[in-house]
């Protein structure tokens, strides 16, 4: 028999879906389901859980043809359920590692209705504060399970449905399910508790409640959140009709729903200022409908005064208060704020003269008028001429031969940028002037810290490569590979981004999730890999002899990534072993990261009469094209290179170590673009058996290629210019899978 039901309805979630699904059907019990329920959602939410469900049978998932919000979702659900018990998760938080077992076991010992487990709230900068349960009970109760007449303050643990695990059969008797509208959780989660016999307490942290930093209804503001009170009204009315059975709750069921309404009041994510008097008038009026006949114990203190103004009506006295509270500890904040920026002050007194009157230069050219025909373009941190941007660029002169565009390179690649394109030089008069005028900035980094976000002006984060590693916000996770990383200061500069290009929609749900902020994704493909489908056999044959290639000669591409946690480590790699195995018509092309241009002692190679190093040529697409087959460990080249159906071996000789300490979004050993190695010999014998390029490995491409490379039709630089420079809604109508 089933022990647990999940039930997690999923609507806007795709960049966390996979983490809580994950996390759950990673738990070490047997007897579980997962009914996901696709709420109508305009994401990939409904994609994934299609894709779990046909790798898992434990998992259901469930479409629905129009959008019922997550109260009746959760319902549906229920219904499709036959575990035992149930358990309501969202699709943005996800299970504490092995709580399952005990979880289980609490269960099976104790058969309660209701079991209540801790939770703590997961902040976006990895920041993690604990529940009320600690406070509410001091000394856990064991396994002892009670009425909530017996242990009231039962009802000061949060009201959520994830929080707590209800036998199935006892909702039913009961007839109690989900309310539509926001604030579902009130009428649901109250209820259960008045009703039940057997409530029981697990003081362990099962679930990461995730504190969005965008997207979240708590953090939504608008009028929908005055639906809290018909959801406390749906609770009184349900307890008039259980008459005088529940007359002793009443008291602390009240205080429970001022503290509610007051804490959605004092949200200035959630109330705006227009609404506040209206909202403050309908929590006087159920004071006065609601209050028991014996009162109710009122708080202490500050809150026990905002109690009693509520039920005065007194709303100036009650914003003046509120008013004076803010500014006190505004003040406080900037006490504080002004000690921290002693020590940046200091630092800053020691800048050269040149760079203070160039940022002074900067802030007087924001003053004048955006120019409205300029794009500025950069790439890896102004490392030249390359990637989504340099095709972005290509396609606007000639889809939108109006905007001007600009590159920004640093002195020491000048070079790299081709005959004819304007570019300015990094740090220069020149290059302060572009940024603060520019209407259009587009990078596949980040731009300055300095460099401010103007009205009307358009960002486009156009990224470059769809992440295998653990990217923004979730490196937190990792700090070995996040030295140095100021979170903070990432968060500023995504906060720039208007819009964010995607390849497919993994790269969407990965974005979204390490760089939340409130950027339009632009899921059309990569522009760089546009060249890969349009280009030419005879482009391809006029490249290969422009790096002295012959048209016999089997060509091998090897393009590592960089170990961010291990900036010494390079993979084992023997060129000569590799080249006796090949064969004498064969050539191999190194290619080190980027992050390495400057590393004399790593960046170039030595040089073999048939082993080239080509670090330094500016476009890798042209390695692409000429290259036979691709040799690649946790690299997005992998992902670029696919779009040419031609063998990819990965070679992960350090993938346990990189998994646990640079973090992974998925499995490159296991879901493969085609044969992979984990040693150096394991390399050369696949070569050696021809298993590079076998049936399966060629099976595997053609799965990975279906999964990431449908939209790199040709077209995808064409989509991004259509969109940011001409307005227009680009179609799809070329891309394959769409």
């Amino acid at each position: 028999m089933t022990l647990i039901s999940f039930v997690v309805p999923a609507f806007r979630v795709q960049g966390y879906l996979r983490e809580c699904l994950d996390s759950i059907l990673d738990q070490p019990v047997a007897d579980i389901e997962v009914i996901g329920v696709d709420d109508c959602s305009p994401d990939d939410s409904g994609e994934i859980l299609a894709e779990y469900a046909a790798r898992d049978r434990r998992l259901h998932a469930v479409r629905l043809p129009r959008n019922v919000g997550l109260g009746p979702a959760r319902n549906i659900g229920l219904d499709r359920a036959v575990g035992e018990y149930v358990w309501f998760v969202d699709g943005d938080d996800w299970l504490a590692p092995d709580c399952l077992p005990e979880v289980a076991e609490r269960l099976r010992a104790t058969r309660p209705d209701v079991l209540l487990v801790d939770h703590v709230r997961t902040h976006w900068n990895n920041a993690a504060s604990p529940s009320a349960m600690a406070e509410v009970f001091p000394e856990p109760p064991g396994e002892e399970t009670f009425r909530l007449r017996d242990r009231p303050e039962t009802l000061r643990l949060l009201h959520t449905a994830w929080n707590r695990l209800v036998h199935r059969q006892f909702l039913l008797d009961q007839g109690l399910r989900f309310a539509p509208g926001w604030y579902e959780d009130v009428s649901f989660s109250y209820p259960v508790l008045m009703a039940a016999d057997r409530i029981g307490v697990l003081d362990r942290v099962c679930v990461n409640y995730r504190q969005r930093r965008a997207g979240a209804i708590t953090r939504t503001r608008g009028d929908r959140h005055f639906e809290v009170f018909e959801q406390w009204h749906r609770v009184f009315r349900l307890m008039d009709s259980w008459g005088p059975a529940v007359d002793d709750l009443r008291p602390a069921v009240f205080e429970r729903m001022i503290w509610h309404y007051l804490t959605v009041l004092g949200n200035g994510d959630r109330i705006a200022p227009e609404l506040r008097p209206a909202f403050f008038a309908q929590i006087t009026a159920d004071h006065a409908r609601w209050l028991p006949p014996g009162g109710y114990p009122a708080p202490e203190g500050t809150e026990g005064l905002k109690h009693r103004l509520v039920a005065a009506g007194r709303w100036r006295t009650f914003s003046a208060l509120r008013t004076a509270y803010r500014a006190r500890d505004a003040a406080r904040r900037t006490a504080r704020g002004a000690r921290r920026r002693v020590a940046p002050r200091a630092r800053r007194a020691a800048r050269l003269a040149r760079d203070t009157l160039l940022r002074e230069y900067y802030r007087a050219e924001l003053r004048r008028p955006v120019d409205p025909a300029l794009a500025v373009y950069a790439a890896y941190w102004y490392r030249g001429y390359s990637d989504n941007p340099a095709a972005v660029f290509e396609a606007a002169r000639r889809l939108a031969p109006e905007v001007r565009g600009v590159w920004i390179v640093r002195r020491d690649r000048v070079h790299t940028v081709p005959e004819g394109v304007e570019y300015v030089v990094a740090g220069t008069p020149a290059y302060y002037r572009a940024l603060a005028r520019a209407r259009w900035l587009i990078n596949n980094v980040n731009f300055p810290d300095f460099v401010r976000k103007r009205p009307g002006t358009v960002h486009v984060q156009t990224h470059h490569g769809t992440p295998v590693k653990v990217m923004g916000l979730d490196q937190q996770r990792y700090p070995i590979g996040a030295v140095g990383m100021d979170f903070a200061g990432l968060l500023r500069r995504v906060d720039r981004w208007d819009y964010s290009v995607s390849a497919n929609s993994f790269s969407s749900q990965m974005w979204e999730r390490a760089y939340p902020a409130g950027y339009t994704t632009l899921e059309v493909g990569y522009p760089r890999n546009d060249r890969l489908v349009t280009a030419t056999a005879e482009e391809v044959l006029r490249l290969r002899a422009g790096f002295g290639l012959g048209l016999g000669e089997q060509v091998v591409l090897y393009a590592p990534t960089h170990r961010e946690h291990l900036p010494g480590y390079r993979p084992p790699f023997d060129p000569e072993r590799l080249l006796d195995v090949l064969g004498p018509a064969a050539r191999l092309l190194m290619r080190s990261h980027y992050f390495h241009d400057r590393d004399r002692r790593t960046r170039r190679p030595a040089e073999r009469e048939r082993v080239r190093d080509v670090s330094g040529h500016p476009r890798v697409e042209d390695l692409y094209l000429v290259a036979d087959a691709l040799i690649t460990d946790y690299s997005s080249a992998m992902f670029d290179y696919a779009v040419l159906d031609r063998p990819i071996v990965v070679y992960a000789p350090d993938w346990e170590a990189y998994r646990l300490a640079r973090g992974v979004y998925f499995d490159v050993t296991a879901e493969p673009p085609g044969a992979v190695a984990t040693s150096f010999t394991g390399l050369l014998d696949l070569f050696r058996a021809g298993e590079v390029d076998s049936e399966a490995a060629r099976k595997a491409r053609q799965r990975f290629r279906a999964r990431f490379c449908a939209l790199d039709d040709g077209h995808a630089a064409e989509r991004v210019v259509r969109r940011v420079f001409l307005g227009e809604q680009p179609s799809m109508d070329g891309a394959p899978g769409c």
